[in-house]
């Protein structure tokens, strides 16, 4: 098992840059993996969505570390640290995994993509996203929490102690809380991605309530691809800010419901592109920031300009729920069912907390009023079994 210090995950970090796109991570990732053992690709926040445990060899086995604990919290966003710090303020000791780096995400989850973070409370003048998942995890280690720096690729609930796998080490846990978030679908086209061609945290971003007020959109035309609820939800709070909104969608009808349709359609200030996608993005006059997009029109083929300052994906998340194999139950999309009003999740002793089992609000406080939930729930759960003394202060 190794544990990285501070400074390496600040280095690294900076290294790695905010944000990478797919194959850019996969191969950092890979390059990581190849250079040091522990460090393997993992999920949005902590584990690996599409991986699968597979039973050792004896010499591997024989070299797995194993590590007791009464909690185990697997994420590494605002919900896994809130959790982490209350949980270890009740003496609870945990074991964090942060995981390495997947699709395109760093440990420290989605706010690692984003620049400046204006909505989260205690910050007026705002705060980098990346920083601010920095001052998370230096104030879960301060309270005892052990941060691991390992993927998580599988776990087993079906008896107690609990297991979670990662490639070198088993943890046996009384309780869990899984914090892996989801992660927002973007599509590929030419300056869709990161870097110097790219736009993306330049224009261009997968969330307009996080991003939209922003200086660089208000007054300014702006774009949003998809058809759903979420779209036209966006759609209409981007209308507050823009000069002008565009729904650019691939079909000639939206799936969105029919209230949030007519929403979009009574708004003067929202355009509907049918039978469009977007194929390309280009910069404004220096280079330096979202200039416009070319939209193809499927039907008849035919590319124009669209100047616009922003475009936001409003094309759903995927919840890093992969790698618990079917032991949880999960909703139609993939999301953790909690009990209403809490955190439990369908085998006792494991809690859910962040947009792994939130896909209405997926924001970054959010994600941390049900980190603290789920940490005061497996305290109480821990008491009611006889392995937790006192309570959170």
């Amino acid at each position: 098992m190794r544990i990285f210090p501070d400074k390496f995950f600040t280095k690294v970090r900076s290294f790695i840059g905010l944000g990478l796109a797919s194959s850019t991570s996969a191969a950092a990732a890979a390059a990581a993996s190849s250079s040091s053992p522990s460090a393997t690709a993992t999920s949005s926040d902590a584990a690996d969505t599409s991986s699968s445990y597979s039973s050792s060899s004896e010499a591997e086995t024989a070299h797995r570390k194993t590590l007791n604990t009464k909690l185990c919290i697997i994420g590494s966003g605002p919900a896994a640290h809130t959790a982490a710090v209350y949980a270890a303020r009740a003496e609870l000791k945990p074991v964090l995994f942060e995981g390495w780096m997947a699709n395109g995400v760093a440990p420290g989850g989605q706010l690692t993509t984003t620049t400046d973070v204006e909505n989260f409370p205690g910050f007026p003048a705002g705060i980098l996203g990346a920083e601010l998942m920095d001052r998370c995890r230096q104030q879960s280690m301060r309270f005892g929490a052990e941060v691991v720096t390992e993927t998580v690729t599988t776990v087993d609930f079906s008896k107690r102690p609990f297991r979670v796998f990662t490639d070198s080490t088993t943890v046996e846990a009384e309780s869990v809380i899984i914090a892996t978030g989801a992660i927002a679908k973007r599509l590929n086209f030419d300056g869709a991605g990161d870097g110097p061609n790219g736009f993306w945290n330049r224009g261009i971003s997968a969330c307009a309530v996080c991003d939209g007020a922003a200086p660089i959109f208000r007054k300014r035309p702006l774009a949003v691809i998809g058809g759903g609820d979420s779209a036209m939800e966006e759609a209409c709070f981007l209308s507050k800010f823009g000069s002008k909104v565009y729904i650019v969608h691939r079909r000639d009808k939206f799936r969105a419901s029919k209230i949030m349709q007519g929403k979009v359609m009574r708004n003067p200030k929202i355009e509907v592109l049918w039978n469009s996608e977007v194929v390309g993005a280009y910069g404004d006059d220096k280079g330096s920031v979202l200039g416009g997009l070319k939209v193809k029109n499927v039907v008849t083929g035919v590319v124009t300009d669209l100047k616009v300052s922003g475009l936001f994906f409003a094309i759903g998340h995927e919840p890093a729920t992969k790698f618990l194999d079917g032991q949880l139950e999960l909703d139609s999309d993939g999301y953790i069912v909690t009990k209403p009003g809490t955190t439990k999740t369908s085998v006792e002793g494991v809690f859910a907390a962040g947009d792994v089992q939130d896909k209405k609000y997926r924001q970054a406080v959010t994600a941390a009023g049900t980190g603290c939930m789920a940490a005061l729930d497996a305290e109480h759960y821990l008491q009611g079994i006889g392995l937790q003394e006192g309570k959170s202060v």
